[in-house]
């Protein structure tokens, strides 16, 4: 799984970890990846992924394949996080959440369906947001990127449907903020404000939720479930959202004061 060095991908490796998988932890970081495989322990193992190249995402399935005697399970969990305008992101940083959120996604996809297509099984986990059902003001760059995601992972699905693969899946597992070190440093942040307007959801929780897709597969997980429909009445009606902006600024301040108080 990549961007499982820490917060939510590491947690999620331990609850694979659980269920007696071999798990490969893969983090741009390679200290990281490390030291959560070690805290796992054996048969857990580790190395270094830079989700922007195709070629070793291909060579980090072939490994855990390889290591484990097949590939069943790949999570898509390396994301970037950049908030504010959209006009005081650097190109660099533009470009970097395109590139690992959306591009760096759609390859790790594709490395693990080249096992998993000629073997007839395996589940593809990609951690969207909800970020990928809304065009979020004060995320809109972050947005763009996991909207990419989303549409790349629910197409993906369809063609695998229409090749006549039944038993692999792709899922988009969508949630509100987690409390991971993406966020750490955003609760101090204005125009981050907007990414609190829910609730903050914990990563173990979200591990556990997404894990399960494993057991009861489905093309979509929306965390907390409520928000998925009341998210898409927003997209159906953007002229309200533009009206009702300011209120949801303002709440989500207020929430996210709550929070900075609590932590």
């Amino acid at each position: 799984m990549t961007g499982a060095g820490r917060g939510l991908g590491r947690a999620i490796a331990a609850a694979l970890a659980a269920r007696g998988l071999v798990v490969h932890l893969t983090d741009v970081d390679a200290g990281a990846a490390a030291a959560a495989a070690a805290e796992l322990g054996p048969p857990a193992f580790a190395s270094a992924l830079d989700v922007r190249d195709p070629a070793a995402c291909r060579a980090a399935a072939r490994a855990t394949a390889e290591r484990a005697g097949s590939l069943d399970v790949w999570v898509n969990n390396a994301g970037i996080l950049r908030t504010g305008h959209v006009w005081d992101a650097t190109d660099a940083e533009r470009e970097a959440m395109v590139a690992v959120n959306a591009s760096g996604l759609m390859n790790g996809t594709l490395a693990a369906l080249e096992l998993m297509r000629p073997a007839g099984r395996g589940h593809v986990l990609n951690i969207v947001s909800l970020a990928g059902l809304i065009a979020a003001p004060g995320e809109a760059l972050y947005a763009a990127s996991k909207h990419a995601a989303m549409a790349f992972t629910l197409g993906t699905l369809l063609d695998l449907r229409r090749a006549g693969h039944r038993d692999v899946w792709v899922s988009a597992v969508c949630p509100d903020g987690i409390w991971t070190p993406m966020l750490h440093d955003k609760l101090d942040d204005p125009e981050a404000a907007v990414s609190f307007s829910g609730q903050l959801l914990m990563p173990e929780h979200v591990a556990r939720a997404a894990v399960g897709l494993l057991d009861r597969p489905r093309p979509l997980l929306v965390l907390p479930r409520w928000r998925g429909p009341l998210l898409r009445v927003g997209d159906a009606f953007p002229s309200l959202m533009l009206r009702a902006l300011p209120l949801i600024l303002a709440d989500a301040r207020r929430r996210q004061r709550r929070y900075a108080r609590r932590l």
